[in-house]
C-alpha cells in the first residue's frame, strides 16, 4: 500500500496526533516544543513572513512503519527541477514588491519556503510548522502559546491531495492559502477548506471541457487513465459523468499512482494492449505521466490517440522523456499562455538557493549538470566536477525552460494578491501603517474581494468559490523535424459563455498519432446510417450496438438513431427507410386498364340500348313493339340506359356527390328497371286471364294501373334512398388497412342498414319478378315474352348472389370493379333476354312479325 493510499486510515491519525501534541499544553505559561524539528528550506526575514510549499522532490522511499518505535523521518527522492522554478517565482515576485515603493512602502516581506516531496503525510507537518514554527532553536522558548501564526498567507502546494490536507490543517486559523496548479474541484468546497484559494481554474471546467473535446472529435468510445489521488478520482469522475451524459462510453478507467510497484503499471499496459478503444484520456499530473512514458516506450505502445489534462499536456520535460513519440498527435487542455517579464534572468541567477540551502543546492546543482561535488580529506586535494558558479545562460535544460510560464504566472498571481490584501489593510499610500497587525482572517477576507491587474495586464479575482475565471488553450503536440515537439495552440475553452460557443476549434491543421492527418476513428460501433436504428448489445455499454433496419412505414432520417419513428397514416416509408413518401391513392380511374374496359363496355352497353330503343321506335307500331305494352318497353329501355350510365359513377375518385349518386342512382334505376320487367310479367299473366270466360281483370291492370305500379314500385326505392341520405348517407373514405403501402379511396357506405335495404329491395323485385315470369312461361302465345323474362331473372339473380361473396374479398377498387361488373351483366341480361329476340324478328324475321303470328296459337316448349 502507498503512502498515497495510507492517508484515509492513518493519514488523519497523524494529524490529529500532531495538534494534539502542538495545542495540549496551551494553558502553560510558555511552550516546549514536541517531534522533530522542521526547518524551512529556504528562508529570509521580513517584517510579514509567507509560506511557501512546494515539491523539491517528486518521490520518496516507501517503508513499512511497525509503530513500535517512533518512525523515521520521510526520505525524499527524485529532485523536481519545477518545484525549484515554482519557488523561485515566489521569491521573484516578493523581491520586487519589496523593491517597489506603489506596493507595500516601507515594508518588507520574508518567506519560509518548505519542501513537501509531494507527500500528504509531509505537508500536514509542513503546514503544521508554518502555522506553529517548528525550527530548531538555540535556546528554550519562553514565548507564551498563544502567539500569532508565523506565517500571514500560504503560496501552494502544487497538488490536489496535499493543497487538501494543508487546507484542512490550517482552515481552522484562517490562514489564507494560495495554490497555482492544485485543481481538483472538492477543492472549491468552503465549508470543508475555508481559506482555499487558487490562481488556476477547478478541474470541474476542465473535466466538462475534455469531455466536450472527445464528443467534438467523435470520439465515444475511449479508456481513461487516472492518477490514483484526489486530483485524478475527481477529475475523471467529472469526466465521466459529462462523458455519459454526451454519450461517450469508457472501455476501461484504470489508475495508479507513480511509487505503485511495476506489476501494477504493466496491468494497465496489458489492459490497453487488449483494449478495442483507440483514444485515451489521461487524467494525471506530469511526474505520475513521467512514470508511465517510461513504461509505455518499453513496450513501444504507438498507435494510440493521448488526451491530456493541464497537468502533463504541455510539459517539455514530459514530451522530452517521449523518445519513442508515443504521445505525437497528443491533444488537451493547457492554461493561456502567460509572460512575467524578469523572471526568467531571475531564475537563473540561483545565488539565492545556495546562501539559503548549501545542501539542497548542492543536490539542485549535480542534478542540473549531471555532475558531483567532490571533496577530499584535505582541501588541497579537493576536486570537483562542478563549482556551483557555472553560467547558466546559453544552457537549455528542464531549469532553463520556460514552458511552464504560464503555472509561474500563477504563483506570481497569488504572491501579489498577498501583497495588495495587505496593502488595503495596512492603509498604504506612500507609507503604511506599521501600527496595524494584519492577522490571517483580515488579509483572507481581503484576499476574496482583491481585484487588480499585474504589470502585463492579466486580471486578478476570485469568485465566491476562490477560484479564477475558468478558461483553457486547447493544445496539439506537433513534432518538428529535429525530433522536438511544438506545443500548438488549436483552439479555446471559455466557461463564462454560453455552452454552444464555449468550445472553440482554429481553423488550423491538426497532427494526430503517428504523424496522421486524418481524425482518428475510436468508436464500439459504427455508426448507423438514415434508415436503421441502434439496438444495444447484450451486456455492453450503450456506445456497443447493432444497426437494425427500421420495419416498414417507419423511418429514421437522423444518424444514430435510437427507434424508428412511424410515418403518418397517410405516408409510408420509402426503400431505404429514411424518408415517408405519400401513400399511392388508389381507386379505379378512366386512365387505366380495367376502368377503361368497363367505361367501354358501359358506353357500349348505352349505345345498344339506344339503338334498340331507336329500332323499336322505327317500328313503334309494328306488331311486336305494340304486344305487351310498347309504352313499358320503351320506359325499361329508358331505365336500362340509366343502369349503363349509372356504373360510371363508379369509376374515377370519390367525392361527396359520388358516392352519394353511386349508390342512389343505382338502386332506383334498377327497381325501374326491374318495376318495368315486373309489369310486363303481370300483363302476359293477366293478358291470358282475361281471356277466361267472366273475367274481368284488365279493367284492373290497363296501362294507368302498369304506369301507378311503376311509380309506386319506384317510390319506395326513392323513399329509402331518402332516407338514408338523410340519416348516414355514404361519403368519402381513406382506407389505410387494406394495402400498407396504398390508400384506398373509396366510398364507406356510411349506413349498412340503408344499402343493404336498398340491395334487398332490388332483390325482393327480381325474385317476384322471376317467380312471375317463370309461371307464364307456358301460356300458350307464339311470342310469350315470360320465357325470356324469365331467362333474364335468372341471369339477374345469378349475378347478384355471386356478387355479395364476391364484393366483401375483394380489396380495394376491385370491390368497384366487380359491383359495376354486376350492374353491367345484369343490365346486358335484360337488353338481351327481353330485347334482342324482338330486333331479330324485326330486322331478320319481318315476315313473323305480324298480328295473326302473334296470336297464333303453337305448342310452346318447355324449359
Amino acid at each position: 500500500m502507498t503512502s498515497s493510499q495510507r492517508w484515509p486510515e492513518q493519514g488523519w491519525a497523524l494529524l490529529q496526533l500532531l495538534m494534539v501534541m502542538t495545542l495540549s499544553h496551551a494553558e502553560e505559561p510558555v511552550c516546549s516544543q514536541r517531534g522533530d524539528h522542521e526547518n524551512p528550506q529556504l528562508f529570509k526575514d521580513g517584517d510579514i513572513i509567507m509560506g511557501g510549499v512546494f515539491p523539491f522532490h517528486g518521490s520518496w522511499k516507501n517503508r513499512q512503519d511497525t509503530y513500535m518505535q517512533k518512525p523515521l523521518p520521510l526520505q525524499c527522492t527524485s529532485l523536481n527541477i519545477r518545484g525549484f522554478q515554482f519557488a523561485q517565482t515566489m521569491l521573484y515576485a516578493i523581491e520586487e514588491i519589496n523593491n517597489s515603493t506603489d506596493l507595500l512602502p516601507g515594508v518588507s516581506l520574508g518567506y519560509k519556503i518548505y519542501d513537501t516531496c509531494g507527500s500528504i503525510a509531509r505537508s500536514v507537518g509542513v503546514a503544521l510548522a508554518l502555522a506553529n514554527g517548528n525550527e530548531k532553536a538555540s535556546a528554550p522558548s519562553v514565548e507564551p502559546c498563544t502567539k500569532p501564526a508565523q506565517v500571514q498567507a500560504i503560496i501552494g502546494e502544487t497538488s490536489s491531495s496535499p493543497s487538501m490536507a494543508i487546507a484542512t490543517v490550517i482552515g481552522p486559523f484562517r490562514i489564507p492559502m494560495i495554490s497555482h496548479f492544485a485543481t481538483c474541484a472538492c477543492l472549491s468546497d468552503k465549508l470543508k477548506y475555508p481559506s482555499f484559494l487558487r490562481t488556476i481554474p477547478s478541474d470541474y471546467y476542465q473535466s466538462r471541457a475534455l469531455a466536450h473535446l472527445v464528443k467534438h472529435f467523435g470520439w465515444t468510445w475511449v479508456g481513461a487513465v487516472r492518477a490514483n489521488n484526489d486530483y485524478g478520482n475527481n477529475g475523471m469522475a467529472t469526466f465521466i459523468e459529462t462523458a455519459q451524459h454526451l454519450g461517450i462510453c469508457l472501455e476501461y478507467s484504470v489508475s495508479f499512482f507513480r511509487t505503485d510497484p511495476i506489476e501494477k503499471i504493466q496491468k494497465i499496459i496489458d489492459i490497453i494492449k487488449a483494449s478495442t478503444s483507440k483514444v485515451i484520456v489521461a487524467f494525471l499530473s506530469h511526474l505520475d505521466m513521467d512514470v508511465l512514458i517510461h513504461v509505455l516506450s518499453q513496450h513501444n505502445l504507438t498507435g494510440y490517440q493521448w488526451v491530456g489534462s493541464e497537468s502533463w499536456i504541455f510539459d517539455s520535460q514530459t514530451a522530452a522523456m517521449d523518445k519513442k513519440h508515443i504521445l505525437d498527435g497528443a491533444i488537451g487542455l493547457s492554461i493561456p499562455k502567460a509572460f512575467v517579464s524578469g523572471l526568467k534572468a531571475f531564475m537563473l541567477d540561483v545565488r539565492l538557493l545556495n546562501s539559503s540551502n548549501s545542501e539542497l543546492f548542492t543536490e539542485f546543482w549535480e542534478t542540473l549538470f549531471n555532475c558531483k561535488f567532490k571533496q577530499s580529506k584535505s582541501s588541497a586535494e579537493t576536486q570537483t566536477d562542478c563549482t556551483g558558479h557555472e553560467d547558466l545562460t546559453g544552457v537549455h535544460n528542464s531549469f532553463t525552460d520556460m514552458s511552464l510560464m504560464p503555472i509561474f504566472n500563477n504563483v506570481y498571481k497569488g504572491v501579489y494578491a498577498v501583497a495588495h490584501a495587505l496593502h488595503n489593510i495596512l492603509s498604504c499610500n506612500k507609507t503604511c501603517n506599521n501600527k496595524v497587525q494584519p492577522d490571517p482572517l483580515t488579509i483572507l477576507q481581503h484576499i476574496k474581494n482583491i481585484y487588480f491587474k499585474t504589470k502585463e495586464g492579466d486580471e486578478v479575482y476570485f469568485n465566491e468559490n476562490g477560484d479564477p475565471a475558468a478558461k483553457y488553450e486547447i493544445i496539439n503536440w506537433q513534432p518538428r523535424d529535429d525530433g522536438t515537439v511544438d506545443f500548438v495552440t488549436v483552439g479555446l475553452y471559455d466557461a463564462s459563455l454560453h455552452e454552444d460557443k464555449q468550445l472553440y476549434l482554429q481553423n488550423i491543421s491538426l497532427i494526430w498519432t503517428q504523424n496522421s492527418r486524418q481524425v482518428p476513428v475510436s468508436v464500439c460501433s459504427e455508426k448507423c446510417p438514415p434508415g436503421t436504428h441502434k439496438v444495444l448489445q447484450k451486456g455492453k455499454p450503450i456506445c456497443c450496438y447493432d444497426c437494425v433496419r427500421c420495419a416498414e412505414g417507419e423511418i429514421s432520417n437522423n444518424t444514430d438513431s435510437v427507434t424508428c419513428v412511424k410515418c403518418l397514416p397517410e405516408f409510408w416509408s420509402n426503400e431505404r427507410r429514411d424518408d415517408c413518401i405519400k401513400k399511392e391513392a388508389v381507386f379505379l380511374s378512366y386512365e387505366e386498364i380495367m376502368g377503361a374496359l368497363l367505361t367501354a363496355a358501359s358506353l357500349f352497353g348505352t349505345c345498344m340500348t339506344a339503338i334498340v330503343a331507336s329500332i323499336f321506335f322505327k317500328y313503334r307500331n309494328s306488331p311486336i313493339v305494340r304486344a305487351n305494352n310498347s309504352e313499358l318497353s320503351f320506359l325499361l329501355l329508358f331505365s336500362l340506359t340509366l343502369c349503363f350510365l349509372c356504373s360510371l359513377t363508379f369509376i374515377g375518385q370519390p367525392s361527396e356527390w359520388s358516392c352519394m349518386l353511386r349508390h342512389t342512382a343505382f338502386g332506383i334505376t334498377f327497381v325501374l328497371c326491374i318495376s318495368c320487367v315486373l309489369g310486363k310479367t303481370m300483363v302476359v299473366l293477366m293478358a291470358f286471364r282475361a281471356t277466361l270466360p267472366g273475367s274481368n281483370v284488365m279493367k284492373w291492370f290497363g296501362p294507368a294501373q302498369q304506369r301507378l305500379s311503376v311509380l309506386g314500385i319506384t317510390l319506395v326505392q326513392v323513399i329509402i334512398s331518402a332516407l338514408w341520405l338523410s340519416i348516414s348517407p355514404p361519403f368519402p373514405f381513406k382506407n389505410f388497412n387494406q394495402f400498407k403501402d396504398k390508400i384506398i379511396l373509396e366510398c364507406a357506405l356510411g349506413s349498412a342498414i340503408g344499402f343493404w335495404a336498398v340491395l334487398g329491395y332490388i332483390g325482393l323485385l327480381a325474385i317476384l319478378c322471376f317467380i312471375f315470369a317463370f309461371l307464364a312461361r307456358k301460356l300458350p302465345d307464339n311470342f310469350n315474352e315470360a320465357k325470356f323474362i324469365t331467362f333474364s331473372m335468372l341471369i339477374f339473380c345469378a349475378v347478384w348472389i355471386t356478387f355479395i361473396p364476391a364484393y366483401v374479398s375483394s380489396p380495394g377498387k376491385f370491390s368497384v370493379a366487380v359491383e359495376i361488373f354486376a350492374i353491367l351483366a345484369s343490365s346486358f341480361g335484360l337488353l338481351f333476354c327481353i330485347f334482342f329476340p324482338k330486333c331479330y324478328i324485326i330486322l331478320l324475321k319481318p315476315e313473323k312479325n305480324t298480328k295473326k303470328n302473334m296470336m297464333g296459337k303453337g305448342t310452346s316448349k318447355s324449359f
